[in-house]
């Protein structure tokens, strides 16, 4: 088993109860563990050491949001995720820890900036010309998902998705940047989320597995770490309904800029 103090074991803890408060409540907080395993373990490593906790996250997150997917959109992007974990496993064969976390840091903040441009132009956009009676709005089923330039966002952040939660379990900040982009709102958006990332790091473990990132050593820890995570679902569970959607959205970007922040500057 990997050595480590009592201080590292209970940030290790920490960080295994944010992972199940992540997927079921803020999608983008999840940064913040993989920022805590590789402070603690190589950071290599560390990724094998964190996907069988993500994947117990993800079960009980499906079990809580199940209904809420909208499988149309992970059918459209399931391809380009595929492409992506295949180039992600090509980069780990060759690229050290200073690299990955260089990469991924650059891409996270790339993709917050982004969408905070494209929400401020939508909202400069949609601005109302003083209306007599306040309209309601209609949210869509599915929004932003069909036609060519959504089709070429989904596949845009689809290739970046599978390559970041390849190389370091990082995906999730670009697939909650996407789907808040596309429109969906909380359920949809967790629900959605929760099927996409089972079959996702399901699909992960052959590939890491093969790189030796996942072994006996590694399965030991997650044994023990795996407790902490199924608390944290449901103290998830427990505060999403309190949070509304405007903070939902601005808690999964701050969460994204701040784990950027943390894998560049350490």
């Amino acid at each position: 088993m990997y050595t480590v103090t009592l201080w590292e074991f209970a940030a290790l803890a920490a960080a295994a109860i944010l992972v199940g408060f992540s997927k079921t409540a803020v999608s983008g907080a999840n940064t913040v563990s993989l920022a805590i395993f590789a402070a603690v373990l190589p950071a290599r490593e560390s990724t094998g050491v964190l996907l069988p906790l993500l994947i117990v996250g993800d079960v009980l997150a499906v079990r809580t949001y199940r209904r809420h997917a909208h499988w149309g959109t992970l059918w459209r992007l399931f391809p380009a995720v595929a492409a992506g974990v295949v180039v992600g496993t090509v980069f780990l064969l060759w690229a050290g820890d200073a690299a990955v976390r260089t990469s991924i840091g650059a891409i996270l903040l790339l993709m917050a900036g982004v969408t905070l441009w494209r929400r401020r132009t939508a909202a400069r956009a949609e601005t109302p010309a003083a209306p007599a009676v306040p309209a309601t709005p209609v949210v869509p089923a599915a929004p932003d998902t069909d036609g060519a330039g959504a089709r070429l966002k989904a596949g845009s952040y689809g290739v970046l998705g599978g390559f970041t939660t390849m190389v370091a379990n990082a995906g999730g900040p670009v697939m909650s940047l996407y789907l808040l982009s596309a429109g969906f709102r909380k359920l949809g958006f967790l629900g959605t989320s929760a099927w996409f990332f089972l079959i996702v790091n399901v699909a992960k473990v052959p590939f890491s597995v093969g790189l030796g990132l996942i072994d006996g050593r590694s399965l030991l820890l997650d044994a023990l770490l795996a407790l902490f995570v199924v608390p944290g679902a449901f103290i998830g569970k427990a505060c999403v309904d309190r949070i509304n959607q405007k903070l939902f959205e601005r808690l999964v970007i701050a969460a994204t800029v701040l784990g950027g922040l943390q894998l560049l500057l350490r």
